[in-house]
């Protein structure tokens, strides 16, 4: 990982895309307006769970647990980001 702030912006532009997203199951699907609209208020929810342990490393001052920290937190990242795609593929495969 090169830096704090690539991590950060990473985490913001997978938020952009999934709401991008939504905006576009909303056009397509308004009948399921308030279960999207609910998914995006999820996604919200995670981008600043994800900024929060990114600020807040657990042993700042120890560089090992520092990369392992944010490795796992790019691991979390995708994997969190992957079940609000999923999430939002189940809403529009409903009829």
């Amino acid at each position: 990982m090169a830096n704090l702030r690539n991590l950060k912006k990473e985490i913001d532009y997978r938020l952009e895309e999934v709401v991008f997203d939504c905006d576009m199951a909303i056009c397509f699907h308004p009948s399921k307006e308030k279960e999207i609209f609910d998914l995006m208020q999820k996604a919200v929810e995670v981008r600043n769970g994800l900024f929060s342990k990114a600020m807040n490393p657990a042993e700042p001052h120890n560089r090992s647990l520092v990369r392992k920290h944010y490795a796992a937190l790019r691991n979390e990242m995708v994997a969190a980001y992957e079940e609000l795609f999923e999430e939002l593929s189940k809403l529009n495969e409903e009829k």
